[in-house]
């Protein structure tokens, strides 16, 4: 198996923190790529069926500018000098965007956490590991937390 660009799905949890460092680890014994992806989900109020809200334009702008920010703290910085990584912020269905990205950019590997959200969040958006895991054009690797009593 050729790889030559991984794409880490983030979203700042203890279980995005463990699939970044897998994917650092691979993307120096690869000599890969390292993209780094945090998707925005749409707000949405599961109260209000009849109207759409949207955010407005300028906010959305800020919020993007503000991730990107966080990301390139949070992981660019921690990616060392030998990987070239490319971060990217998206609006959109989270495991629409992440599958989207695949195709575009012709990701060899993909690698994520096993849980991000919870409660409430995971009923209405469903897992996005799950999704990703059965739809992916390219190989996927799920990285679960070791269990405390291991």
């Amino acid at each position: 198996m050729t790889i030559k660009k991984i794409l880490c799905c983030v979203d700042f949890s203890s279980n995005a923190d463990k699939a970044f460092l897998t994917s650092v680890d691979l993307a120096n014994k690869y000599s890969a790529e390292l993209h780094l992806i945090h998707v925005v989900p749409p707000v949405v109020n599961p109260l209000i069926t009849d109207i759409d809200i949207a955010m407005p334009a300028e906010s959305s702008k800020a919020l993007v500018q503000r991730l990107e920010d966080q990301m390139i703290e949070e992981y660019g910085n921690r990616t060392g000098e030998n990987i070239n990584s490319i971060i990217t912020v998206q609006n959109g269905h989270v495991s629409s965007e992440i599958l989207d990205y695949l195709v575009d950019k012709k990701i060899d590997l993909v690698i994520l956490g096993a849980y991000g959200l919870s409660g409430v969040e995971l009923v209405l958006f469903g897992s996005v590991a799950k999704r990703i895991a059965h739809k992916a054009p390219c190989s996927v690797m799920i990285v679960r937390e070791k269990n405390e009593k291991e």
